[in-house]
């Protein structure tokens, strides 16, 4: 049995495996149960409780310079709040891309190593578009401080885009870098 994935060896269509199914499933059950706890069990961080750890939790402080906190904040836009004043637009856009991927990577991906990063970035967003239906924007919640730089807080739907957008990323470089050196 080979272990070479070349696209050309393999069908045009994969199969997703029942594992990666379920870990996307999992993935966004775990995102929701943590948003619905954060909502239920901490207040609105607010500017006026802006001392560590926030009207949260806090996890650690100072350790090497980095604070982190478990937080309870809202966002109405995309990426850092971007665009906070188009939700609708954004919601449309959001599933409009979610229905694409689920289309690519079950009809249409020929690369079996993309396969996890496009489960991360796919379970992730219908994290956030699950969110707001339920709660009118998305949910945040972890909040780290590094030094002075406070960074923007993020929820773990977020988390496994921002993973799997760097797989992609890399495993995209590594295909490169290896056609580079077969020719």
């Amino acid at each position: 049995m080979s272990l070479d994935h070349s696209p050309s060896q393999q069908s045009p269509r994969l199969t997703l495996s029942w594992l990666l199914m379920s870990f996307g499933v999992m993935l966004i059950v775990l995102d929701q149960w943590i948003k619905s706890w954060v909502v239920h069990n901490l207040p609105l961080i607010d500017s006026t409780s802006y001392v560590y750890p926030y009207g949260g939790i806090g996890v650690f402080r100072n350790f090497l310079g980095i604070e982190f906190s478990i937080n309870h904040m809202t966002n109405t836009g995309a990426a850092w709040g971007v665009l906070g004043h188009y939700q609708l637009p954004l919601l449309v856009l959001r599933i409009i891309l979610i229905i694409m991927l689920i289309t690519y990577l079950t009809r249409f991906n020929r690369h079996l190593a993309w396969q996890l990063p496009l489960v991360l970035i796919t379970a992730g967003a219908i994290g956030n578009v699950i969110d707001f239906f339920v709660y009118g924007h998305v949910i945040d919640m972890f909040h780290f401080v590094f030094g002075r730089f406070d960074f923007p807080v993020f929820n773990l739907a977020d988390s496994a885009i921002s993973i799997g957008i760097i797989l992609l990323f890399f495993l995209s470089w590594t295909t490169q870098e290896n056609s580079k050196e077969s020719t």
